[in-house]
């Protein structure tokens, strides 16, 4: 019995061993590549915004009264000086003939002193009366005078504000809004009650575009901006940047830029208040060498230092880590003397790092010509919020860099430089060879980044890698399959 079981586990060792050695080659990792072509690049910023029209105009009241007709509704033209409503004229028509009586009181008042006056000075040559009253008799005529002119004040005033029982629009435009219903009491104290908003022309409107700090650097005037609505999905609408306001928003410590974007709106579709997706397309090439943005985040496997037959054999059925890909199979070299790789790496955050810690590693970047990771990026964005770190204009900042937290390297003044790799020409199906190469980048769609050194058309990158299945442990239990394991492996 017990050579019967030795022998039988003679046998299924062999067979497992045939079977590792004749699925050997199911252990290749597999790259995925994309040659480099020839395309248009357009660089843009995204924000969201809100569409008004270009002049609003507000119909308010000067005066209080009841609304005793209206003569505009939402969404009526109207016309400059066209009548739009009319106040309860009643009080102030009786203040008008109040103040007529009161002047013509005065008016008598003032012929009576004017009398008195002359008689005075008749009797004041004559040596009839004394100088104090002559003098009484002259300042009573000029106090008549000056109630005239008082009470002929008073009926204009009385006037006007008959007259502002009328309401006018005071412009070409639109009714938009209707804020009063017939008989409703507006009361005009401190501020004037708004009646109507008229939008002057709603062929021509504006996009509020509410543009991060991080952004608005590479904002001008002049450059063409397309936007959606949500009201027409399918429909791409185009403006002009007219204006950037230098007055900033901050909500939740992000600091926006109001940038007004100008829109024609012939046809109407375009209605005031629709949320608007823009884009603002701050740099545009056309046909230049571009990449996909996938083989800017690329990094190669690390290299296993054990190949054993016990090591591949526990990697085969799932007794420890994935084997990883071999220094042979996926061999880096570089290219020529000015494509060497870098050397000592920073290595990830830990989150114990110091403020001058993380100020370094953001300067090394920077002499790079890299991208600094998402994560420093996001850490130095807390100090910075936290008050850690001073701002750039404090004299502080990444490193002495002088930029925002998170504003990428689109403010750059010239190419990046980057770290790609290329499948080399000696590569092989069994055997592939991964050649590291730097090379300048320019703008970036968020696709496509374009290439101005370093690169030929045609040239093959590798954008990801996909490590064979067989090798990935099973899932812990509770942890989601999808979490770790095969697939196309990029770099963060």
């Amino acid at each position: 019995m017990k050579k019967f079981i030795i022998i039988v586990i003679i046998v299924a060792a062999v067979g497992f061993g045939w079977w590792l050695w004749a699925h050997e080659g199911n252990d290749k990792p597999e790259f995925q590549t994309a040659k480099v072509t020839r395309g248009d690049v357009t660089q843009s910023v995204t924000a969201t915004g809100t569409l008004n029209p270009m002049t609003n105009v507000t119909v308010g009241s000067q005066i209080s009264g009841i609304i005793q007709k209206l003569y505009a509704d939402w969404n009526s033209p109207v016309k400059a000086g066209q009548v739009v409503a009319q106040l309860d004229a009643a009080t102030y028509k009786a203040a008008v003939a109040q103040a007529e009586g009161d002047l013509a009181n005065a008016k008598a008042n003032l012929e009576l002193a004017g009398i008195q006056s002359k008689r005075a000075e008749d009797l004041f040559k004559d040596k009839l009366i004394s100088a104090s009253d002559h003098d009484t008799a002259i300042a009573n005529l000029h106090q008549a005078e000056a109630q005239v002119k008082i009470k002929e004040a008073q009926l204009a005033n009385s006037k006007v504000s008959l007259e502002r029982c009328t309401i006018y629009s005071p412009v070409d435009g639109t009714v938009v809004s209707r804020n009063v219903d017939i008989g409703q009491t507006v009361a005009a104290s401190l501020s004037a009650p708004t009646l109507f908003i008229i939008a002057n022309d709603l062929s021509q409107m504006q996009i509020d575009a509410a543009v991060s700090e991080a952004d608005i650097g590479t904002i001008e005037e002049g450059q063409t901006t397309s936007f959606t609505v949500d009201a027409f999905t399918d429909r791409k609408f185009t403006g002009k940047v007219r204006q950037i306001r230098n007055s900033p928003t901050t909500v939740q410590n992000v600091v926006t830029y109001d940038t007004v974007v100008d829109v024609k709106n012939p046809d109407l579709k375009l209605r005031p208040g629709m949320t608007a997706n823009a884009s603002i397309i701050t740099a545009e090439k056309k046909g230049v060498l571009r990449i996909p943005n996938g083989a800017l985040r690329f990094k190669p496997p690390e290299p296993s230092t054990n190949h054993s037959f016990a090591a591949r054999v526990f990697a085969k059925i799932g007794l420890v880590g994935k084997l990883k890909t071999t220094e042979t199979k996926v061999a880096a070299t570089t290219l020529g003397d000015t494509n060497k790789a870098e050397a000592g790496a920073s290595a990830p955050l830990t989150g114990n790092e110091t403020p001058e810690e993380l100020v370094r590693r953001m300067r090394e970047f920077r002499e790079r010509g890299e991208d600094p990771p998402a994560d420093l990026r996001a850490k130095m964005r807390e100090l910075y919020q936290s008050g850690a770190i001073p701002r750039p204009g404090g004299g502080g900042g990444e490193g002495g860099g002088g930029r925002p937290p998170g504003a990428g390297m689109r403010q750059r003044t010239g190419p990046a430089s980057r770290m790609i790799y290329i499948l080399g020409t000696n590569s092989t199906p069994d055997v592939p060879v991964l050649q590291q190469v730097r090379v300048k980048t320019g703008i970036s769609d968020g696709a496509f980044t374009e290439v101005t050194d370093g690169l030929n058309e045609g040239d093959v990158v590798v954008t990801g890698v996909k490590q064979p299945a067989i090798q990935q442990p099973a899932a812990p239990p509770g942890q989601s399959p999808f979490g770790g394991g095969g697939g196309f492996r990029r770099g963060m």
